[in-house]
């Protein structure tokens, strides 16, 4: 049997684990108040080109979202996101637990348009009783999309234009940016992620750390009282050198970027031998996931010999599932999977 569920099956790179094997008995300050955390915190803004961009290491992807959405929106307001947003769909309502709303819009292929995202603004700032509704507040968007799909620099120059002319701090979830900025298809930088984004931040659990996610606000001290608000949100790791460790080890270098073109690479394979084998995709690949529309005999078919996660019933009585790889896939792996595919032709 073949997995690919998701893109944190596996532990952690070994670069990473030899390093924290080697700092295991050293004596390090709490919450990330260490030298190991300030080496990775200089590592990640030399990165991102901005010097003087703060930096916190949170625990999560979910805990990371519900924490800096509650932090960054005042009580009356919520999130805007496209409706197949991770917010929206799969974290089992943790913003809608702090209080706040997410506010969906319609998507084309899992992305919302800087058009869309002023209209709604507009419309809403206009009608008679907005006061007597939940106010916009913030954009959220993801680096790949919910199905995989990128955000051209394009469309991420003209959101942070709507957003800022109207006041509106744009929020990127960048759980999976690894493979995203990996991808021969995008065409942009982390830098520029930096120079549109209010806030971002820079997964760590699904790209090679064993836990972990990097937040980064590019103008310092926009959000006050932020680090309470993480304590309070439990996304502060007490043994905070363990998050700068992992991070400080993905910066060193390109390992970040290294592994994941890796990553996508086998996932280009992958859906290369899919095709082949006449499984139709719902979206064109471009990272490291890949999303299949099957019937009933092709899904038992599939699920004869891999694992892989459920995405979306359709109407019809078809399916979306996704296959994904990660940094840890190795391209034997995949060509023993299509190997045993080709057997079932």
């Amino acid at each position: 049997m073949y997995h690919f569920d998701s893109d944190y099956m596996e532990g952690a790179h070994p670069a990473i684990l030899e390093r924290m094997a080697a700092a295991n008995f050293d004596k390090h300050s709490g919450y990330g108040c260490d030298e190991i955390c300030d080496a990775a915190r200089r590592l990640i803004r030399e990165a991102c080109g901005a010097p003087e961009a703060e930096i916190h290491l949170l625990t999560g992807g979910t805990q990371t979202n519900a924490t800096m959405i509650k932090a960054m929106l005042r009580p009356y307001e919520g999130v805007v996101a496209a409706d197949t947003g991770h917010i929206n769909v799969h974290e089992a309502g943790a913003i809608e637990a702090t209080g706040h709303k997410v506010l969906p819009l319609p998507h084309t292929e899992g992305k919302i348009s800087a058009d869309e995202v002023a209209a709604y603004i507009d419309a809403q700032r206009a009608d008679s009783n907005c006061d007597h509704m939940v106010w916009p507040g913030m954009v959220y968007i993801s680096q790949p999309t919910e199905y995989g799909t990128l955000y051209s620099l394009a469309e991420l120059e003209s959101l942070s234009r709507a957003c800022r002319s109207r006041g509106v701090p744009l929020y990127m979830d960048g759980a999976r940016l690894a493979y995203a900025l990996a991808a021969p298809a995008c065409d942009m930088t982390l830098r520029d992620v930096a120079r549109l984004c209010d806030v971002f931040y820079i997964g760590g659990t699904k790209c090679g750390a064993l836990l972990g996610e990097a937040v980064v606000i590019p103008r310092a001290g926009t959000i006050p009282h932020l680090f309470t608000t993480i304590k309070q949100q439990g996304a502060l790791l007490a043994k905070g050198w363990v998050l700068g460790l992992q991070f400080g080890t993905l910066f060193t270098g390109n390992l970040y970027l290294d592994i994941a073109r890796r990553a996508v690479e086998a996932a280009r394979r992958l859906a290369e031998g899919l095709a082949a084998a006449g499984y139709a995709t719902a979206f064109a690949p471009v990272t490291n996931q890949i999303f299949l529309r099957l019937d009933a005999a092709r899904l038992q078919r599939l699920s004869a010999i891999a694992t892989f996660s459920p995405w979306e019933q359709h109407a019809d009585g078809t399916q979306t599932v996704r296959l994904a790889t990660s940094w840890a896939t190795r391209m034997e792996e995949i060509e023993a999977f299509l190997k045993e595919l080709a057997k079932q032709r």
